[in-house]
């Protein structure tokens, strides 16, 4: 699947070499000679992955190419931002970028794609989820523990993920997990950058978000997180909104109508009347939902999907809860150092941003920075 070609340009960049990657639709990796590719592992979106092999290490890598990444200002900027954030975060849930590769010397102002490498994982949580794979109680604490693990993490250094669901949980054959793609990801209360881009994909979008609330915190990753327990118990979306509006109704039809004091959070008077105008309902049980859970696992899941943020459980709470008891020990969870400033304009125009990266690749290629590259 992974094919070595000759280069596409007149003049051959040093420790390059290049491989057409894919069954029909081929991609061209441009990679440092160190790597060997193995075969494609996914696309969308985000850009183009494929397994490899770091010949240096004899280790196995994920090489995600960014095709075109200045073709949007959005894309390019959360590029820059998993940069960033991954650079200065360091633990054992969350993803770890090995490498970012740097372009040849002669493309450094004019760069399109961007090479960013991985730790290897086999699969992620919506794979496992939506396979026959059994899942014991022990499994569904052990994934929930590692994942409120990681965010705890995130949470103490003020990085709010805003977009945590299945997809964005890897995971390998012996069920470790690791937090994944922050592309969306921003510093809370750090900084000056804008809290109002799209969060999260609507069935993991907690109430206030689609309430239409700029003011917001670290209780919607707790949001998703509960979304994400439940899916692992269920083995299915809790809440399978088709639109903004179906998602409130399908959450308050399974929580029960807010009351007055659950509503003080919205700011939004047409939100506020539309809420206001859903039936009255009791809700339903989680444990009516998922009876062969752990009675300590939906007291848990309660606490998490809670339609008042304010009254959400936190992830350092979530840790200390009875569920969690026999995994958690505050000792071996440090937190963060100190807080992260991304230090990152939404405004910057694609000179900035190429430089900013390009300023990220050094880190990892100290080398070309002591040449003047």
């Amino acid at each position: 699947m992974a094919t070595l070609i000759q280069p596409p340009y007149r003049i051959k960049p040093k420790g390059k070499h290049y491989y057409a990657i894919g069954k029909l639709e081929k991609i061209l990796f441009e990679i440092d000679m160190k790597y060997v590719p193995i075969k494609l592992i996914g696309r969308g979106g985000y850009g183009v992955v494929c397994s490899s092999i770091n010949k240096d290490t004899n280790e196995k890598v994920a090489i995600k190419k960014i095709c075109n990444v200045f073709d949007n200002c959005g894309d390019s900027i959360g590029t820059l931002r998993e940069m960033k954030i991954l650079r200065y975060i360091q633990h054992e849930n969350v993803i770890t970028l090995k490498d970012i590769m740097m372009p040849p010397t002669f493309q450094r102002t004019s760069f399109k794609d961007v090479y960013l490498v991985y730790e290897l994982m086999d699969t992620d949580l919506h794979q496992i989820i939506k396979s026959s794979q059994i899942l014991s109680n022990d499994h569904c604490k052990y994934f929930l523990f590692q994942l409120l693990q990681g965010l705890n993490y995130l949470h103490s250094a003020n990085i709010l993920h805003r977009d945590l669901k299945p997809k964005n949980l890897l995971v390998n054959k012996n069920f470790d997990l690791k937090i994944c793609d922050f592309g969306f990801a921003r510093t809370n209360g750090v900084g000056d950058e804008s809290m109002t881009d799209y969060v999260v994909t609507r069935w993991y979008r907690a109430p206030e978000l689609l309430l239409s609330s700029n003011n917001y915190g670290a209780s919607i990753d707790m949001w998703s997180v509960g979304c994400i327990f439940a899916e692992i118990l269920g083995r299915k979306p809790i809440f399978q909104g088709t639109d903004i509006l179906n998602q409130l109704k399908l959450i308050v039809s399974i929580l029960g109508s807010p009351s007055e004091y659950d509503l003080e959070f919205i700011e939004n008077p047409k939100a506020m009347i539309f809420i206001k105008s859903l039936p009255f309902t009791k809700g339903t049980h989680f444990s009516q939902l998922f009876p062969q859970a752990d009675s300590l696992a939906i007291d848990l899941l309660q606490n998490m999907l809670t339609f008042d943020p304010t009254k959400r459980i936190t992830v350092s709470e979530a840790l200390q809860h009875p569920y969690m008891a026999g995994l958690y020990d505050p000792r071996c969870n440090l937190p963060a150092r100190a807080p992260i400033n991304l230090d990152i304009n939404e405004n910057w125009d694609e000179d900035r941003i190429r430089e900013m990266m390009w300023n990220e690749m050094l880190h990892y290629h100290p080398e070309a920075a002591l040449a003047n590259v």
